[in-house]
């Protein structure tokens, strides 16, 4: 049945590429089509359709709706319509994990100086290290807090610097800031945006930025729209990773998140805001 279908479909990618979809042999696909298979009913094509939309649903761990599996279906080799893998996914009962929504963390009530906002909600970057977002967020475990800062470059939306604590202090955004830093090169004159909380308004904070030429920028009072991108990501991260599970120690809840940024998202996890690819894959392209 699964022969049949690839012998059938239309699809003009290697037979070696949609046999590992469909977890079949490749001599075994040829050896069938040397002793010419029956041809594939409707019901045999659905069946197999649904084997394949099911491996490639698990295999992003129930994260995808069907247009990011559509995408990473056909961009796998197994040519499927968008509407084909939404019906399959309806009739499997397969539903991807969806979110909560969940509100700031940074402290705003002080007396520190604050920077002007240079982004004003354009997102738009023409290069890497043009502009970069930060943001604080917090991820519970039967522990207690866990607090996780991030860096992103508003260009492939890659995560370029992180830092987790259980303590929500300017070294937690500090110790993302200087990741973001060691990671990169080129980054002088970049904007770093963020909120107005205290630990992005701290001298320390404020001198790293000076020191290697960076712009700092902040968001309006209040406006969570001013750091979209930021807000993004951890709405992301807390559906498609955290929602739904139960973290007993906050090393678990680390690992995860380890996994999750430098595995899932940076690597594989298809964007639509920059043509359905990953993060790493997308400055590849734009570096080569």
């Amino acid at each position: 049945m699964k022969y049949a279908f690839i012998q059938s479909g239309p699809s003009k990618a290697p037979v070696v590429k949609q046999c590992q979809w469909l977890s079949v042999s490749t001599s075994g696909y040829y050896d069938w089509k040397n002793r010419q298979g029956k041809p594939l009913k409707r019901n045999e094509r659905s069946e197999v359709i649904d084997q394949a939309v099911k491996i490639a649903f698990e295999a992003r761990k129930q994260r995808y709706g069907s247009p990011r599996l559509h995408a990473d279906l056909n961009e796998s080799g197994f040519p499927v319509a968008l509407n084909t893998v939404a019906a399959s996914m309806a009739r499997q009962g397969l539903v991807a994990k969806a979110g909560r929504k969940f509100k700031a963390t940074t402290n705003s009530n002080h007396n520190l100086p604050v920077s002007p906002n240079l982004l004003e909600q354009d997102f738009t970057c023409t290069r890497i290290n043009e502009k970069w977002a930060g943001d604080i967020t917090y991820l519970w475990t039967d522990e207690g807090w866990l607090y996780l800062a991030v860096v992103l470059d508003l260009f492939s939306r890659k995560v370029i610097g992180w830092s987790m604590n259980k303590r929500m202090t300017k070294e937690l955004a500090i110790d993302a800031m200087q990741m973001a830093i060691d990671q990169r090169t080129d980054f002088k004159g970049v904007i770093m945006h963020t909120d107005r909380g205290s630990q992005y308004c701290s001298n320390r904070f404020q001198e790293l930025l000076k020191e290697n030429h960076i712009r700092s920028s902040m968001s309006k009072k209040g406006d969570c729209y001013d750091n979209a991108c930021s807000e993004s990501f951890f709405h992301t991260l807390k559906v498609e990773a955290v929602h739904g599970e139960q973290f007993p120690t906050r090393e678990s809840m680390r690992e995860v998140v380890f996994e999750y940024i430098e595995t899932d998202y940076n690597r594989t996890r298809l964007h639509t805001s920059i043509g359905n690819t990953s993060p790493v894959n997308y400055e590849l392209a734009h570096t080569a």
